[in-house]
């Protein structure tokens, strides 16, 4: 699926800015080895071209469950807890050949939504019951082998995951099939790098700590140092219960106690980060870490709404992702995000700036927050960078007139991701005329896979 050659747009986004009758040229490394403005046509001609952003955060397996969770259950006040529980249940059904094709149709989706590549931060190890595969890495195999099929750009995080709460608390039955000691998890971890490293040079692991109710203050330590110069993610403060029980244990907050106690810097991504006190917000933002913000997810979880002006005027670096995938959307994890902060604040272009408008601002965050939290050299469209390219329809409807930073306007406030036409991962043209190279066969096994599990809830 790799392309080398010339591409020519009519206007690009490149990493001086806009620029009009572009001539990009990829090199079979899959990296950009030229960008020419003002250049005669040449190569395949596209209308609109601009950096892919990487999906920073993502739980494959919960695509599977996108639409069957908007039932009111017996509690009075249902919440991220109660849609848990179902979870959980729905982990009893599935072995590795569904993770394989629910991670491939996933992926697909968000190659099709204008993401080049995606950070899997991936929980789900063992067997039901929590007895190790005879390869303690058989689910990892599954993400890369998904992300074969499908050409995405992937970094793998699994993740360290040992208690059922604060304090040391005894896991739940559903659990077992997350938790390693350190030891195993080490091994597992590395037993997944070898597979990944075998997908494409642009592919890497890192490491993932599920949350502080998972692991112990030790267990932090140990995860930043099993690879030091690896992406290192962590679930932080998406719910108001989670920030109590954390603060009731370790007598302090969750980000709080994060910046405190460990050195937080660029290769940490702090998923979520919900909920913050104006000091942790600005401490958190001058970290240099990023905030992988998920707001689809965190919407339909009813989880809150992340600070994104306060972040944003300490310097906060941020991008997005699709957590649950209920919704696999580039445009519309990023429209949600400004909606969340105009209904707050009541207020419009809450996050523009001056001289960039809302969707442009959003746009960069996106690409150069999601490309720093997966340790990927791309997030910008210059020489030297991987070719995560994404073009949109120049004649489109939505587009009409429009040039600069009004097209970004109009992709993530009205237009959308039918707007895209094609997509370059590491220079693999996996998109094109608005579907993925695979379409048809890899959502034929997804198909026959939903139809084993549709008892699961």
């Amino acid at each position: 699926m790799r392309e080398s050659g010339a591409l020519w747009a009519e206007q690009a986004l490149t990493a001086d800015g806009w620029q009009r009758e572009v001539r990009v040229e990829i090199g079979t490394d899959g990296r950009i080895s030229a960008v020419e403005p003002g250049s005669t046509i040449r190569g395949r001609r596209l209308g609109i071209l601009a950096p892919a952003p990487v999906n920073l955060h993502s739980h494959a397996f919960q695509r599977a469950m996108a639409g069957l969770t908007e039932q009111r259950g017996p509690d009075p006040r249902d919440s991220f807890w109660t849609w848990r529980r179902l979870m959980y249940r729905f982990l009893e059904r599935i072995g590795p050949d569904e993770v394989e094709s629910i991670a491939a149709f996933a992926q697909m989706q968000m190659l099709e939504a204008g993401f080049a590549a995606v950070a899997e931060f991936h929980y789900l190890h063992h067997q039901p019951g929590g007895a190790p595969y005879a390869d303690l890495a058989e689910l990892s195999n599954r993400i890369a082998a998904a992300a074969s099929q499908t050409g995405i750009g992937l970094t793998l995080l699994p993740v360290l995951y040992r208690h059922g709460g604060c304090g040391g608390k005894a896991l739940q039955s559903a659990q077992l099939r997350f938790a390693n000691d350190p030891e195993r998890f080490a091994r597992l971890r590395q037993e997944a790098d070898s597979a990944v490293r075998a997908l494409d040079t642009d592919a890497c692991t890192g490491v993932a700590i599920h949350s502080l109710r998972a692991v112990g203050p030790e267990d932090v330590a140990f995860a930043a140092a099993l690879a030091p110069n690896a992406p290192l993610h962590i679930h932080a403060a998406e719910q108001t219960a989670e920030v109590e029980e954390v603060e009731a244990c370790l007598g302090a907050r969750p980000v709080e106690w994060l910046l405190a106690n460990a050195e937080v810097d660029e290769r940490w991504c702090l998923v979520h980060a919900t909920h913050m006190t104006p000091d942790e917000t600005a401490a958190l933002a001058g970290s240099g870490a990023v905030a992988g913000l998920c707001p689809i997810t965190e919407a339909s979880l009813g989880d809150g709404i992340f600070d994104g002006a306060s972040f944003q005027a300490h310097g906060g670096r941020f991008g997005v992702g699709s957590d649950s995938n209920v919704r696999i959307s580039l445009a519309e994890e990023l429209r949600t995000l400004e909606y969340s902060q105009r209904l707050r604040d009541r207020a419009r272009a809450v996050l523009a700036r001056p001289g960039r408008s809302t969707g442009r601002v959003l746009f960069d965050a996106a690409a150069r927050g999601g490309a720093q939290a997966a340790m990927r050299d791309a997030g910008t469209l210059a020489p030297g960078r991987l070719a995560d390219l994404v073009a949109l329809d120049g004649e489109a409807a939505d587009l009409a007139g429009r040039e600069g930073d009004a097209l970004l306007d109009s992709f993530v406030f009205s237009g959308g991701d039918r707007l895209v036409t094609d997509l370059w991962s590491a220079g693999r043209h996996v998109v094109r005329e608005g579907r993925h190279v695979r379409h048809d066969a890899i959502t034929r096994r997804y198909i026959r896979t939903i139809g084993r599990l549709k008892a699961a809830l």
